[in-house]
C-alpha cells in the first residue's frame, strides 16, 4: 500500500427518525465522476489541510477518537470530524453546527459555512466504519464513515439551496428502500452496520475496517482483535 496514493477522507451518513422509520441522506454522482460514477453515496470527499485547523464548538465523543486514531500514523480524529462536517456542508447546504463566531477569518473553504453564524459540532457524529479502496482503482481513499442524527442539524433538513453540484438528485431515502438504488459494494456494507445499529447512536466501542493493501484484504475491527481474512470491495 503506497501511502502517497491514498487520501484521507471522511463520509457522513445522516439519518433521520432513527427511532421510528429511519431515512438516510443521499446524492447521486454525476456520470463523468472519476470515481463512483452514477453511484448514490452519502455526502462525504477527501481532508484538507485547512480542516485540522478548524475551531469545532464541540468535539466527537472520546470512544470516537480513540478509533479514529487506531491504526494511522498520525492522530487526524479532529481534522477527519471536521471533513465530514465541511463535506456534508459543500454537498448539500447542511450544516452541522451550533451558534458561534470564528475567531480570525475562516480559512477559504469554511468561509460560506462561518458565514451562517455557526462552529462546526463534532459531537453528533459517531465514527462507525472505515475502508480503504483497493489497489487498482482511479482513486484511493482511506475512508472514515461516521453517523449522526439529522435532528443536530441547524435549520430545515429538506433545504438544500446552498448544494454545489458534486451530487444531484439529493434526497432522504428510507433505510427499507435504499438498496433499491445504484450504490457502490462498500457503501451497501456501511449500510448494513448502520441498519444493525440503529436505533442506538451511541459510541460504538469498535468499529469495523476493511484494510486493502498490495498483498491482502483484511477485515479488522478497530478496539478489538481482528476477525477474519482475505475480503475484497
Amino acid at each position: 500500500m503506497t501511502k502517497d496514493q491514498i487520501r484521507d477522507a471522511a463520509t457522513l451518513i445522516l439519518v433521520r427518525d432513527p427511532d421510528t422509520r429511519p431515512h438516510v441522506l443521499m446524492g447521486q454522482r454525476g456520470a463523468q465522476a472519476a470515481f463512483m460514477p452514477n453511484k448514490f453515496v452519502f455526502p462525504g470527499g477527501a481532508l484538507d489541510d485547512a480542516d485540522a485547523g478548524v475551531p469545532l464548538a464541540r468535539p466527537m465523543p472520546g470512544t470516537c477518537l480513540k478509533r479514529v486514531a487506531e491504526e494511522s500514523e498520525r492522530d487526524l480524529s479532529h481534522a477527519l470530524s471536521a471533513t465530514a462536517i465541511r463535506e456534508l456542508w459543500e454537498e448539500t447546504g447542511l450544516v452541522l453546527g451550533l451558534p458561534g463566531t470564528w475567531a480570525g477569518d475562516p480559512p477559504a473553504d469554511w468561509s460560506d459555512f462561518a458565514a451562517t453564524g455557526h462552529l462546526p459540532n463534532a459531537a453528533p457524529l459517531r465514527f462507525v466504519f472505515r475502508a480503504i479502496t483497493p489497489p487498482g482503482r482511479p482513486r484511493r481513499f482511506d475512508a472514515r464513515f461516521f453517523l449522526a442524527d439529522a435532528a443536530h442539524i441547524a435549520g430545515d433538513p429538506d433545504d438544500f439551496s446552498a448544494a454545489s453540484d458534486e451530487l444531484s438528485h439529493l434526497q432522504w431515502i428510507a433505510l427499507a428502500d435504499v438498496r433499491r438504488f445504484e450504490l457502490p459494494f462498500i457503501t451497501e456494507v456501511v449500510l448494513a452496520e448502520v441498519a444493525a445499529r440503529l436505533p442506538d447512536l451511541a459510541p460504538p466501542e469498535t468499529v469495523p475496517f476493511f484494510r486493502n493493501d498490495e498483498e491482502e484484504s483484511l477485515f479488522l475491527r478497530l478496539g478489538a482483535a481482528p476477525l477474519s481474512g482475505r475480503r475484497t470491495w
